[in-house]
């Protein structure tokens, strides 16, 4: 009899394990799982707002009735800046978790990991943020699609102005890693392309993070340049205005700087704010579109604050992948490659395109002038640049990207 109750109770116990995989395999079958990795730890003051936009697509989407039928997950990583951590999470995602696409990072050589991560697995991959052009370009594959303006495209969008102001002497001052370096070779290209005579008087490339503002600052009021191009941001670029302004190196130079007028790096700076600085940014304050007036009520009603740059990235980077999966109707990587080819929506900016040539969004970008307002840093004189104005042609970026 006890033999009879165990034999009983043991066919009861696998056929509870079967129903409930069964379950669990039916559920899994109603989710689009998506899997993002990003530097989260490193970087909050970009990436905490960056995810709040996320969430906000992803809460829009499932109350929409989801894709195809089916609901969204986001499933997040922090990859701790490190490429071989992002790698490894990314494998992770893919095998355990089993997400359907990937997507995220902010660090560019974070970035090109992810992109060879990619290619090696056949996996779709939408860059976010990163913004180094060799994502799309150099190191580009079939695999990686890329939303941000690169800094080939913001950096090209300064350069008329830069030009403008007839300087011949330039210093430059970046962090060292792809980013910085991607910037810079941009920047002094475009510049004496548009300027023969210019002359690049002093470099300085201190290392992400790690940035001593008293000897950098020295060494390029040393050299005594008629401007200066910076690329700093977060906490380097707070030093270097605060040792900056202490020692006027600043004072009647005109100053050209990459990212700093996004609220994620303007806003710390508060009374310190330098006034007339030529920037690109996100004067979300002064945007009167309709695409972006709607997203900032629904961000503002969910989160009770107002958003940054990276709130519309992250934005802007679900809608992308909810709009290629209806259009594909499919989550298999090469619907979604054919999905993505080409592919238009609406963003907070307005209408994108992924460009087939090089699967580099054609997002926009703000550029402006700094203002200390009242002890608070704003952009003034801003105005929105369409991306598409500022990407090589279909000609030129077969030279520059690998066939495929």
């Amino acid at each position: 009899m006890k033999q009879n109750r165990l034999s009983i109770l043991a066919k009861l116990s696998v056929a509870t394990v079967a129903l409930l995989s069964a379950s669990t395999s039916v559920l899994a079958q109603g989710v689009i799982k998506i899997g993002e990795i990003n530097s989260y730890k490193a970087q909050p003051a970009f990436l905490e707002p960056y995810k709040k936009g996320m969430e906000l697509a992803i809460e829009q989407i499932n109350a929409g009735g989801g894709l195809n039928g089916k609901k969204v997950e986001l499933i997040t990583r922090d990859d701790n800046a490190n490429p071989g951590d992002a790698v490894r999470v990314a494998e992770e995602l893919v095998s355990r978790d089993q997400v359907d696409v990937l997507t995220g990072s902010f660090l560019s050589h974070i970035g090109l990991a992810l992109t060879d991560f990619a290619k090696q697995k056949k996996v779709f991959f939408l860059a976010s943020e990163p913004l180094t052009d060799k994502i799309v370009w150099q190191n580009g594959n079939r695999y990686t699609f890329r939303l941000r303006t690169s800094t080939y495209m913001q950096v090209a969008m300064l350069v008329p102005d830069a030009v403008a102001m007839k300087k011949k002497r330039w210093a430059i001052v970046y962090p060292n890693y792809e980013y910085g370096q991607s910037a810079v070779a941009s920047f002094k290209a475009l510049l004496k392309a548009a300027q023969p005579d210019v002359e690049f008087v002093a470099e300085q490339a201190p290392p992400l993070g790690k940035l001593d503002a008293g000897s950098v600052v020295q060494a390029l009021a040393d050299a005594k340049p008629d401007a200066i191009f910076n690329v700093l941001f977060g906490a380097d670029l707070s030093k270097f205005v605060r040792e900056g302004n202490t020692r006027g190196l600043f004072k009647d130079r005109e100053v050209v700087s990459l990212l700093t007028g996004e609220p994620e790096y303007l806003d710390p700076l508060k009374d310190e704010t330098p006034n007339g600085w030529l920037v690109t940014g996100y004067p979300w304050y002064g945007i009167k579109t309709p695409e972006h007036e709607a997203f900032l009520k629904a961000y503002q009603d969910k989160f009770k604050d107002y958003p940054r740059l990276g709130s519309v990235v992250g934005y802007s980077s679900i809608m992308s992948l909810a709009a290629g999966i209806k259009k594909a109707q499919s989550t298999e990587t090469e619907k979604l490659i054919s999905a993505f080819t080409g592919l238009n929506l609406m963003t907070p900016f307005g209408a994108i395109t992924y460009r087939p040539e090089d699967h580099q969004s054609t997002m926009g970008s703000y550029v402006g002038r700094t203002k200390n307002e009242g002890g608070k840093g704003v952009m003034v004189d801003f105005r929105f640049l369409d991306g598409a104005k500022f990407l090589p042609s279909a000609e030129e970026v077969k030279k520059l990207r690998p066939a495929q």
